[in-house]
């Protein structure tokens, strides 16, 4: 038998840092947009070793765009555990602004890719419609905290509210994409926030 030394060769590089250049990529450029060559030099492994590791581009894009989400969803929730329910819903929509400005030109990767490929797409669809559930029924719970302490106005239905908040968001990360400035970004979200406080 021929030892093949190419069979038993481990794996040499970092997994979750090498997606995360992936995502990287198409993040900057969309799906369409985006070579295998593209990934390659920025993730800095052999093409044989992608296609291994995860799969063809299609299956890496649908990683990339799902450890994007749930980083995203998770660093949003935790922003909603600090300070009174409407100083957290406020917190949420303003870390976007404390983002690095070159990231927050590029807008958001999950927003991108409904812009990209809309809901024609079950994988992606599926990959969006969970992490926004989990961000929407987050922020309803806040909300419900908000109005139980007569933070909100009387009669403000709950659910239309955390949607109102979570379309602000999407339109702040598309706006940032636009070129909208920190200051203009904080204006929509004190402005959303605002709206729904007792007069």
């Amino acid at each position: 038998m021929v030892y093949n030394s190419r069979m038993a060769r481990p794996r040499e590089f970092d997994r979750t840092e090498v997606l995360q250049k992936a995502v990287g990529v198409f993040w900057e450029k969309g799906y369409a947009a985006t070579s295998t060559g593209d990934l390659l030099g920025a993730m800095n492994i052999g093409r044989q070793s992608m296609y291994d590791t995860f799969g063809d581009k299609r299956a890496l894009y649908l990683e990339a765009l799902q450890y994007y989400i749930s980083d995203s969803i998770g660093g949003q929730l935790r922003n909603l555990q600090s300070g009174l329910p409407l100083e957290a819903v406020s917190n949420m929509l303003l870390a976007f602004t404390a983002w690095d400005e070159t990231q927050r030109g590029l807008g958001c990767m999950g927003v991108n890719a409904l812009g990209e490929f809309g809901c024609n797409d079950p994988d992606i669809a599926q990959i969006q419609q969970t992490g926004t559930r989990l961000l929407l029924d987050a922020l309803e719970t806040k909300l419900g905290e908000a109005a139980a302490r007569g933070d909100i106005a009387a009669g403000v239905d709950i659910r239309a509210a955390a949607r109102f908040i979570m379309s602000t968001l999407i339109g702040m990360k598309i706006s940032a994409r636009g070129g909208a400035s920190d200051d203009e970004l904080r204006s929509i979200a004190r402005f959303a926030v605002n709206s729904l406080k007792v007069a």
